[in-house]
This record gives C-alpha cells, sequence and structure tokens, in this order.
C-alpha cells in the first residue's frame, strides 16, 4: 500500500510540475513555426511535405518546435497562425509593405487560448527594418513601419485583446543587435517574459530538426521556472 502511495504522491507532483499541463496554446509565428496543412489556408510556409531536403531536415511535423513542446507537455494546439517572412512592422523585404500578414494584423485570429507564444522579429531583422523610437501611446500606423512602435503596439494589444492568457515572446538568436535589445526592453515594458534562444542549429537560416529539439527544451525550460 506504501508503494502505491509512492508512486500516486510521485505522479501528482510530476502533473504539477509540468508547466500548464493540458493548456490551449496558440501559436504567432513566422517560417520557424510554419508546417503545412497545421496555418490557416493561404498563409505562406516553408516546412512543408515533401521537405526541400537542400534547406531543411525537417520532414515530419512531429519534429517541429512547437509540435515537439506540445505533445511533451501535454498541451492542446488552438490555433498556429505562422506566416512565412513574416514581419512584426509592416515593412517588408526590398521595402514593401507587409500590412498583410504582419504579427499585428494576425494578432486577432489566435482564440481563446490559455497560453500564446509570440515568435517573431527575425524577418524585419533580416529585412533591414528601421527600428524607430520607443513609443508606447498615441502610435498612428504610419508608427508601424518601424519596429519599435510596431511591437510595442503588438504587445499592449496582446494584453488588452487575452488579459487572461499567459504570453511569453521567443526571440532568435543571431539577430541584429538594435532589433534583439529592443525587443527585450519592450518586452520588460509590458511585463512580457521572453525567452532569448541560444546556439540554434540551422540549415538556411532556419532551424533544422537538431534545431527544432533545441528550441522547444529551451522554450519548456523557461516556462517550467516562470509558472
Amino acid at each position: 500500500m506504501n508503494i502505491f502511495r509512492k508512486l500516486s504522491l510521485a505522479a501528482f507532483v510530476l502533473l504539477l510540475s509540468a508547466p500548464l499541463w493540458g493548456q490551449r496554446v496558440s501559436i504567432l509565428g513566422d517560417s520557424y513555426s510554419t508546417y503545412e496543412g497545421y496555418i490557416p489556408k493561404g498563409n505562406a510556409v516553408w516546412y512543408k511535405e515533401p521537405a526541400n531536403l537542400s534547406s531543411t531536415d525537417v520532414t515530419s511535423v512531429d519534429q517541429t518546435w512547437w509540435s515537439l513542446l506540445i505533445k511533451e507537455c501535454g498541451y492542446t494546439l488552438l490555433m498556429n497562425d505562422s506566416y512565412s517572412g513574416s514581419t512584426i512592422s509592416f515593412t517588408g523585404y526590398h521595402q514593401k509593405d507587409y500590412s498583410d500578414r504582419s504579427f499585428i494584423t494576425r494578432l486577432t485570429r489566435l482564440g481563446n487560448a490559455d497560453l500564446i507564444l509570440i515568435f517573431g522579429g527575425t524577418n524585419d531583422s533580416w529585412a533591414g527594418a528601421e527600428v524607430g523610437e520607443f513609443k508606447y501611446s498615441n502610435v498612428r500606423r504610419e508608427d508601424f513601419y518601424t519596429y519599435r512602435p510596431a511591437l510595442a503596439w503588438l504587445l499592449e494589444y496582446t494584453r488588452k485583446l487575452y488579459p487572461e492568457t499567459t504570453v511569453y515572446f521567443i526571440i532568435n538568436d543571431g539577430l541584429r543587435e538594435d532589433i534583439t535589445e529592443s525587443t527585450k526592453i519592450i518586452c520588460d515594458h509590458y511585463g512580457i517574459p521572453y525567452i532569448q534562444l541560444d546556439g540554434i542549429d540551422k540549415m538556411a537560416g532556419h532551424p533544422s530538426v537538431l534545431g527544432m529539439r533545441q528550441i522547444a527544451d529551451q522554450v519548456k525550460a523557461v516556462i517550467a521556472v516562470t509558472n
């Protein structure tokens, strides 16, 4: 009897220690979080079947960072609104207007989630977007074409639209310093914890199978100690 009691207690402790076990998760991301068939129709995709083996060794959705995280933590995927090449600001590659695919535009589509993971800023960095000024009030549409005001508005309205939801911002490694540091400052301003990735293995600038595993582990580690 004592053995069974100990086993039951151990199982209960394990359940409690699992971060947000059984919660509904939504993801707002870019190519790093895409997989064909698992994002809204019409969103550009990087990871798909059959995979382009010259640019990735990820050949199954089960190898993505978010799928690993969800399965290992017992989460339920509510929405993955990721769009390959998308930016947080309205400025995209070659100074094109990316307002149709920006994180701001897609923010309202995440549903009634318990946990939201925002993973962005990579394309803003790669596309050479201007960071602009730190601006936390009276932000106008024209301000969205620079990174800092756009991110500030995104996080402020994430809080307003999803007041009961736990939110994390995932920061890629290897980004421009001004993008990385601006992201941390703005996250701190809104009290949104960020997860700074480190040493992620990549192919063609995107996570490999190993890189996906590393992202899942690093995200899970931060969530575990902050909830």
